[in-house]
């Protein structure tokens, strides 16, 4: 069964000593908004590591594969979605056929989790249609502005063309005959000392129908979105986490008649923009330049939440939801307004 309810819900990421997500066309330095200097974590680079960390713990289960994927042709997906929808032969033989890509684009829903939660564009090569998904994601924002450092490093051996060496004896006697210094070299490394970035997402219950995207596909996201940096280590990150826990807006609706409470669940009964300012980080007094998340203070005004509207929280893809109250395991959110 689709999703019945709509969602919001909020993460925060912290990157201690390296590059969160770096601008190739600017040397691969952090991202960031040029006039504030906040940085930028891309709302593909999420999605990316949501993919991967689905694609690892999830592969050998039916619907979970993940058409995103490294060093590959999407084309190849879609042609495969044509070769195994549910239609006719005659249809499947017809280049120009409503029913062949409707069928083709069912299929890919059903079976790849990423379209049927992102969407994807699927209109190329063999053509298996657009799929609009039900789940977004903003760019994470810092809470404070960054500062991008560029430093050198050095690099002990040389990957540099030795004459024409060729084999293990002719690299053997080049190295003989160079000078020490001739065998090493200067790079850069670009990183930011610390930084906290908030990103807000989305879940629309309407495109959920569309997609089949259900409760299951729901508790794998806020799990992979937990873990998602556990499994995506490298030089190049630093120390990347997820801090809980994440904070989830779910509509349930008013209405006395179930009917129209369940229309309200799915059209929601808040607009997004209010769910989010209940929701406040800042820095704790005397500190200046923050160096963990602990150095915020991360609060929720509960009082204000609208009619209608639930407030998760999740420390762990262990954890089921706490509804309404902040549970103890919670202790990021140190100051709350919760009477």
């Amino acid at each position: 069964m689709s999703l019945q309810n709509r969602y919001e819900f909020l993460f925060y990421v912290e990157c201690i000593d390296g590059n969160p997500n770096g601008d190739p066309d600017m040397g691969n330095s952090p991202r960031m908004d040029p006039q504030d200097m906040h940085g930028f974590i891309t709302d593909v680079a999420l999605k990316r590591r949501i993919r991967n960390y689905v694609q690892a713990a999830y592969s050998d289960e039916p619907g979970m594969q993940i058409i995103v994927r490294n060093a590959t042709n999407i084309n190849k997906f879609i042609a495969l979605a044509n070769e195994k929808s549910n239609c006719s032969v005659e249809e499947k033989k017809k280049e120009k056929s409503k029913v062949r890509v409707e069928a083709a684009r069912v299929w890919a829903c059903d079976n790849f989790y990423d379209v049927r939660t992102f969407g994807a564009v699927l209109s190329t090569g063999k053509n298996a249609g657009q799929v609009r998904g039900p789940v977004q994601l903003t760019f994470a924002r810092s809470i404070d502005a960054i500062l991008p450092l560029d430093i050198s490093i050095t690099r002990m051996q040389v990957a540099d063309k030795a004459g024409n060496a060729n084999t293990v004896e002719e690299f053997q006697k080049w190295e003989d005959e160079s000078d020490e210094s001739k065998l090493r070299t200067m790079g850069r490394k670009q990183l930011i000392p610390y930084g906290l970035y908030e990103a807000r997402g989305f879940v629309s219950a309407n495109l959920a129908e569309q997609t089949g995207f259900a409760e299951s596909d729901l508790t794998k996201l806020f799990e992979s979105i937990l873990n998602m940096y556990e499994h995506d280590r490298s030089a190049s990150k630093g120390q990347m986490s997820v801090i809980s826990p994440l904070i989830i807006f779910k509509h349930i609706g008013t209405d006395s008649n179930e009917t129209q409470r369940l229309r309200q669940a799915k059209l929601g009964c808040a607009p997004a923009h209010k769910l989010f300012d209940l929701v406040s980080v800042s820095k704790n007094k005397n500190v200046e330049f923050p160096r963990s998340y602990k150095d915020y203070c991360a609060t929720i005004d509960l009082a204000r939440l609208p009619s209608g509207v639930e407030v998760g929280f999740i420390g762990s893809a262990n954890e089921t939801i706490a509804w309404n109250h902040i549970p103890d395991s919670c202790s990021w959110l140190n100051g709350y307004d919760n009477e």
